[in-house]
């Protein structure tokens, strides 16, 4: 008998302001694996961002606490590390060698060796719970063959004994049957509830309105083959197509990670700041050959240059010539306070895979129009590659949502959270427009302002978008305001 050992515990931590929880994406160790400090083991998506943890220990990977897919609590262990102190081994109660020798044989890490190496035996990929042993870069476990045998092992053809309809019992010699166009219907092997049949036999017999369940497969396995269907159709067995299961005519999609938060920061701020959205149609035409200007200027050398750019810009300049738009409503013990912020984290909304998140370029107020174009790239491009950090989705003061990028005129944006103003930048196309007196067409788009009532009243929110429409109109307004 050996006395247990007691690896340390890594427990998930907070590792942005505020979060109570946090998904696990992908382990980049396994039990038995050495580890050293500062080293990734995994990879969390909390409410903001996908965030790489590193290991606080020295030592060897004892057992991964949590699985790929899991949420779980801060605070909650996700991993075991036997570390040098406790001889770089956990060393559990030993188990009869008999059955522990069966075990390992299946592929299964018994009490004596859970996941781990000794000294005495050959070091290998231990089998979690749900996954198999990594070979080179595979990281799915085969599927198993259709009849049944192991992965490792080649499907051979069943013996008689094994076959997977019984055989027909013996009977006198007959001429051959020849098989009727339309098949009777019989009991069929099914596979995830539907006829067995591959997907191009059954889009085939989607198109000639042919129901698979009313027909015999003739092929490997009873499986049903464009033959089938085509004698089905030509013998007139056209039958209703059977009603849809629920999970096949409906998808549930669990809701976490970014898609939770937002949902939560959205139905938290749509009814607790009291919305008021105004529009305004603007001639960008200045604007769209500023672009192509920029676009030429060696300062601009390898840097995306878009009407963005310029948006944002624009709306730097409108909040320093009003600020109380770049504020925050608070209720403390002493009572409601407006905070004026004379900083500016100017936010990106950006659509993702996971779901909207907002980067934030923060004191963009002093970043000169160069530096603004490449931390307008760089941060929206960490975003959507998932890279973003907590502190870059943070500490927002004020947003603007690009929807133009989606073929979207405008829309109503709600409030970020803790923030008094985001403005909608629509697409911008060629419109009819009166032009020094006369009617041309010209570059144009719509802006929609959203802002928190209890701050912002209609006065302020009309001279903030109106400065933007006017430096979006002629670009030189911005030198002037600046």
């Amino acid at each position: 008998m050996v006395t247990p050992v007691s690896p340390k515990l890594f427990k998930l931590p907070d590792v942005g302001e505020g979060l109570t929880e946090a998904e696990i994406v992908k382990w980049h160790v396994q039990p038995g694996d050495t580890v050293e400090v500062n080293q990734t083991i995994v990879e969390i998506e909390t409410a903001k961002a996908i965030v790489e943890l590193p290991c606080p220990f020295e030592g060897v990977v004892a057992e991964l606490l949590v699985t790929e897919g899991q949420t779980v609590d801060v605070g909650v262990p996700i991993i075991a590390v036997s570390t040098e102190a406790d001889g770089g081994v956990a060393t559990p109660v030993s188990e009869p060698p008999a059955q522990a020798a069966a075990m390992r044989e299946e592929g299964v890490p018994s009490a004596a060796e859970p996941g781990m190496t000794s000294p005495d035996q050959p070091k290998r990929q231990p089998v979690l719970v749900g996954y198999g042993v990594k070979e080179g870069t595979t990281k799915r476990r085969p599927r198993k063959a259709s009849n049944g045998a192991p992965p490792s092992v080649p499907a051979q053809a069943p013996a008689p004994a094994q076959a997977s309809a019984p055989p027909a019992p013996p009977a006198p010699p007959a001429p051959p049957v020849v098989r009727p166009p339309a098949p009777a219907v019989r009991p069929q092997p099914v596979e995830n509830g539907l006829p067995l049949a591959k997907p191009p036999v059954r889009k085939m017999a989607k198109d000639l309105g042919v129901d698979l369940t009313a027909i015999a497969g003739s092929g490997p396995q009873g499986s049903i083959t464009r033959d089938d269907v085509l004698a089905a159709r030509s013998g007139g067995v056209e039958a209703p197509a059977a009603p849809r299961t629920a999970a096949e005519r409906e998808e549930r999609i669990a809701v976490k990670g970014v898609r939770k938060a937002t949902a939560t920061a959205m139905s938290g701020s749509a009814f607790t700041a009291p919305h008021v959205t105004e529009f305004l149609q603007v001639d960008v035409t200045r604007t769209m050959d500023a672009v192509k200007r920029l676009r030429d200027l060696p300062d601009f050398a390898g840097v995306k240059v878009s009407p963005l750019l310029l948006v944002a810009r624009a709306l730097l300049t409108a909040v320093a010539r009003h600020p109380m738009v770049n504020s925050t409503w608070t209720d403390g013990p002493s009572g409601a306070e407006i905070v004026m912020k004379r900083y500016v984290n100017l936010g990106i909304a950006a659509a993702t895979d996971r779901g909207l998140i907002v980067p934030k370029i923060k004191d963009a107020q002093d970043l000169s129009l160069p530096d603004l174009a490449r931390a307008l790239t760089e941060l929206t491009d960490k975003a959507r590659a998932g890279k973003a950090s907590p502190a870059d989705l943070s500490d927002g003061t004020i947003t603007i949502t690009n929807v133009g990028v989606f073929g979207v005129d405008t829309g109503t944006p709600i409030l970020t959270p803790g923030e008094a103003a985001i403005l909608a930048f629509g697409q911008i196309r060629d419109m009819p427009w009166v032009h020094e007196g006369e009617l041309a067409v010209r570059k144009v788009t719509t802006l929609a302002l959203s802002f928190d009532h209890r701050i912002v009243d209609g006065e302020l929110g009309s001279r903030v978008l109106r400065d933007v429409g006017d430096m979006l109109e002629d670009p030189l307004r911005m030198l002037a305001w600046s």
